[in-house]
């Protein structure tokens, strides 16, 4: 996911070439989440975020320079939540990992987005696309004793994960208007600081191995840098509805890489509650108002 805005008109080059570059940084961020969870066996859920933050931190840090930014007391209480809110984000977002397939996990996270899609809409249409949601979120949260149910602590991690998402739209934004691209920078600094020391109680010198390193930048590299790149060029020529349409298919890709690369069989009912929760944040998107500044963005 990075609090960017979009101006509602589509640049000069091809359109298809920025959805292309859309679907690459969905399909990277998949990449470096099933990266990641293939090495929580050495490092853990804890071990693998501060080292993806602290990583994907000073890889920002290089490129956008942000000891450049103007600080006022009036931006930086929106910059402090939108940094702790990023850090707790990825933090539960990794720890839903450990017990809950990919695909279902960015479901569930994706409750956060939605709701805050819903909130600035107010239209009686909305109503149907919350009834869409909570039906499908029905479908995967773990009620009874069934053979579909997932892991109950996963699943609160991940709405938590949510939760903190909506928040660092809110925030990210504001933080964006003031600091512009920098924002992101600092947001990530103030995530490290929040989740590296967590990670290096659990990990330790684990996290320094010469064949952890590796895995680390590529998680890095995967689920922050490229696709931050990627989507920065998009906002820049895509409408916010089709960037905000094209964003809600990213349970599809969690769940297609949790398949390819983890081995996770979901079952036909988590498909169908995945396609709703898919069709709700599009409808949403779809009929949000035109006046919404930006669309909702990818963290992870």
């Amino acid at each position: 996911m990075t609090g960017k805005n979009s101006p509602d008109q589509i640049g000069e080059r091809s359109p298809a070439t920025s959805v292309l570059m859309l679907l690459i940084a969905m399909s990277s961020i998949q990449a470096g989440a099933s990266v990641a969870k293939t090495l929580f066996h050495t490092v853990g859920a804890t071990g693998a975020v501060a080292l993806r933050t602290a990583l994907a931190t000073l890889m920002l840090v290089i490129v956008l320079r942000p000891w450049r930014a103007r600080f006022t007391a009036a931006s930086w209480p929106a910059l402090a939540v939108y940094g702790v809110s990023l850090g707790v984000m990825n933090f539960l977002y990794y720890l839903a990992l450990r017990t809950v397939p990919l695909g279902i996990t960015v479901s569930l996270e994706f409750t956060g987005p939605l709701a805050v899609a819903v909130i600035s809409s107010r239209r009686a249409m909305d109503f149907l696309w919350i009834a869409l949601a909570a039906a499908g979120l029905c479908l995967l949260l773990p009620i009874g004793h069934t053979r579909t149910s997932i892991d109950p602590t996963g699943t609160l991690f991940a709405l938590g994960a949510g939760a903190c998402w909506a928040l660092y739209i809110v925030f990210g934004q504001k933080a964006g208007a003031a600091y512009g691209a920098q924002a992101v920078a600092l947001g990530s600094v103030i995530a490290a600081i929040i989740v590296v020391p967590v990670g290096i109680a659990e990990a330790g010198a684990t996290l320094l191995r010469p064949a952890v390193l590796p895995y680390g930048l590529a998680i890095a590299l995967l689920s922050t840098a490229l696709p931050y790149t990627l989507e920065m060029i998009a906002l820049t020529r895509l409408p916010a509805r089709t960037f905000g349409i094209l964003m809600s298919v990213e349970p599809v890709f969690g769940a297609l890489f949790g398949r390819v690369l983890l081995h996770e069989v979901l079952t036909g009912v988590q498909w169908t509650a995945i396609a709703m929760i898919i069709l709700a944040s599009i409808g949403t998107t779809w009929t949000a108002s035109a006046a919404r500044a930006s669309p909702v963005p990818m963290p992870e």
